[in-house]
């Protein structure tokens, strides 16, 4: 889910990935992305990276976890 919407926002979409590491409890997801793509996945102010974060979140509390998001160039 969090590449396909991040594929949507990028210029170079081949250069999405994301990975997965479970840790304490948590599943900690790292979203990588081209570094010129970084200002758009991240958004003005924020906004796109707190809505990401925001819908691993509620993803995970569905399924009973606790989830993070790390945006990584």
């Amino acid at each position: 889910m969090v590449a396909a919407l991040a594929r949507g926002l990028v210029e170079h979409p081949g250069e999405v990935r994301v990975e997965r590491e479970d840790e304490d409890g948590t599943v900690r997801l790292s979203l990588f992305v081209a570094p010129e793509d970084l200002g758009q996945v991240i958004g003005r102010g924020g906004r796109n990276a707190r809505a990401l974060r925001l819908l691993v979140r509620a993803a995970a509390q569905a399924q009973g976890v606790r989830a993070a998001l790390d945006i990584v160039d």
